[in-house]
């Protein structure tokens, strides 16, 4: 069962963040994603976690892409080696590039398990879909904070420029 904790809309907003509501009440927690569009052209929606030092705590991922052209002239299964991190304190992108155009939108689901645990590290996985530029894109992302102490608080941001519009929910899973 899912349980809203809260939703925030975006509006030209340099990053959307959860700071409190993660907590030991769940052991899991999901980020949905809604028609996240960006300011620039070809931006990532991204992440970054809280555990104690800020939004810079050490992650390794893995991301995936499987496109497909809407004119069906292509398709893609391409492992992106530029977007993930061995050790990094990066935001980690959970999108390919979006467009700027109207009608260009990402959206998805950030699932983040035992976030509270004190004991291990920190999982996380991801499916994002991308339309726009005459693709659909599915993009997948995986990874794990290597800290054991309690991740907190969650800030989301485009790699370049502001989310200019979207909306984020934080649901506990029970």
């Amino acid at each position: 069962m899912l349980a809203l904790i809260a939703s925030v809309t975006a509006s030209s907003s340099a990053t959307v963040s959860f700071t409190s509501g993660i907590d030991s009440a769940f052991n899991e927690y999901q980020f949905h994603f809604v028609n996240m569009h960006p300011a620039t052209f070809a931006a990532r929606l991204a992440f970054q976690m809280d555990g104690g030092s800020g939004y810079a705590t050490t992650m390794t991922t893995t991301n995936f892409l499987v496109e497909q052209a809407e004119d069906d002239s292509g398709t893609a299964l391409v492992y992106r080696t530029g977007r993930d991190q061995a050790q990094g304190t990066a935001y980690q992108p959970l999108t390919g590039n979006l467009g700027n155009n109207n009608d260009d939108a990402g959206s998805g689901v950030l699932t983040i398990f035992d976030p509270s645990s004190t004991t291990y590290v920190k999982h996380f996985m991801s499916t994002a879909n991308v339309s726009g530029n005459g693709f659909s894109d599915s993009n997948h992302v995986a990874g794990y904070f290597n800290i054991t102490s309690a991740l907190t608080r969650i800030s989301f941001a485009m790699s370049s420029g502001n989310i200019d519009a979207g909306t984020i929910h934080m649901y506990g899973v029970g």
